[in-house]
């Protein structure tokens, strides 16, 4: 299996050494290939360069800055990448962080980790081993954030 890993120079956290340490210990080996472009809107075609190039899953990383500007690049994005994801009928794991999700670059950059390795077991989940992606259904997963867990209902 080949999974892509899109990323972008705009951001201000280097994803790709945390999605490449998950996806070098997987078992079945996982061949990557990386596309790096310049900011958030150019994710949508490296994505689709990356599946042209017989990716069967890609992880988009980028970073959203805190500009009402930047907001709506990012929803551009992502749509953009659902159109990707439609056509190929493949999968786009969007690993985007805020950074006004954040108070200051360390909690950010911890979210920046946390987000990447979780996608990036997601997308080996998704690729290989279904039944365990089944099994968290309905468990309040997040990346980036303590999970949220199940509702509580007596």
């Amino acid at each position: 299996m080949k999974v892509g890993l899109a990323d972008t120079t705009f951001s201000k956290f280097d994803y790709a050494p945390v999605v490449m340490k998950v996806l070098n210990a997987s078992k079945p080996k996982v061949y990557v290939q990386r596309y790096t472009v310049p900011g958030i809107k150019d994710l949508p075609v490296a994505c689709k360069k990356l599946f042209k190039n017989g990716c069967d899953i890609v992880i988009a990383c980028g970073m959203v800055g805190r500009a009402p500007i930047d907001k709506q690049c990012s929803h551009e994005a992502s749509l953009g990448m659902q159109m990707v994801q439609i056509s190929e009928a493949k999968h786009i794991l969007e690993v985007f962080v805020h950074s006004d999700e954040a108070k200051d670059d360390k909690e950010l950059a911890k979210i920046c980790e946390d987000r990447a390795k979780k996608h990036a077991q997601n997308a080996l989940m998704l690729l290989f081993d279904q039944k365990e992606m089944q099994k968290r259904a309905g468990t309040g997963r997040r990346q980036g954030r303590p999970d949220a867990g199940k509702l509580k209902v007596d």
